[in-house]
């Protein structure tokens, strides 16, 4: 049965309000996903088949869509940005993700409420590390073996982490080709890990819990980036976790 939902977070982060503004409307690759900029106006056309309802730069933004396109689980969807500037350069930040699922509305719920939480965390890594860097993007869903229940906990284990491996621990994660990768654990709890290099955030998302399969996302800002170089090679590493496991 359809149903009204509401995911609302607050946060402040050291950004200008000025950058994380284009982190929202323009820079989403380097901490969500590549989207079409929204018309800079009040009325024009947002990402997919949305509409601006609010155009208030760097300050608020609002759009809105009643049929979402490619997500039969959900028909209105509205996304609210608010951005407040704080002393020393930083910026509030609050952020409503609203809408109406249609049906298995806890699940959806549950899933979307964790997802924001790490994008979010994602958003604030970006903004911190790599703001403004051009960035290589890629993002895929592993295999059939990879929608088990123990899923991530099998990913984790794989790039070297043990299970008690904390959000800020440095580590020698076991990449993609052999390759060892010096990183930091930026985010890990039993549904995400994130991974932090000096040139890259890799993002990888437990969606098992949720009836999927475990997701990955790369987001790539060497000089030298290769979108789909990354995706053969994470690729192949995931499916190689799996076909071992």
């Amino acid at each position: 049965m359809p149903k009204e939902f509401e995911i609302a977070r607050e946060f402040e982060v050291d950004a200008t309000p000025e950058q994380v503004w284009e982190a929202f409307t323009a820079g989403t690759g380097g901490w969500l996903w590549p989207m079409e900029a929204p018309e800079p106006r009040e009325g024009g056309r947002g990402p997919f088949g949305s509409k601006v309802t609010v155009w208030d730069p760097p300050h608020r933004y609002t759009n809105r869509v009643e049929d979402v396109e490619g997500i039969s689980e959900q028909t209105l969807n509205q996304l609210d940005y608010t951005i407040e500037p704080r002393e020393g350069g930083r910026a509030w930040v609050r952020y409503v993700h609203s809408g109406i699922f249609v049906d298995d509305w806890d699940n959806q719920y549950d899933g979307a409420a964790k997802h924001t939480d790490f994008y979010l965390h994602t958003l604030r890594e970006y903004l911190t590390h790599f703001d403004g860097l051009p960035v290589a993007f890629t993002t895929f869903d592993g295999p059939d073996g990879a929608r088990s229940s123990d899923a991530l906990t099998t990913v984790g284990r794989a790039l070297g982490l043990t299970d008690d491996t904390a959000a800020g621990e440095r580590v020698q994660a076991h990449g993609p080709a052999g390759r060892t990768l010096a990183a930091v654990v930026d985010y890990r709890d039993p549904y995400f890990i994130g991974l932090r290099t000096d040139d890259t955030l890799v993002r990888f998302f437990g969606r098992n819990h949720w009836g999927h399969t475990v997701g990955v996302s790369v987001h790539d800002f060497a000089p030298d980036a290769d979108a789909k170089a990354d995706e053969a090679a994470w690729q192949d590493w995931l499916k190689g976790v799996f076909s071992q496991s």
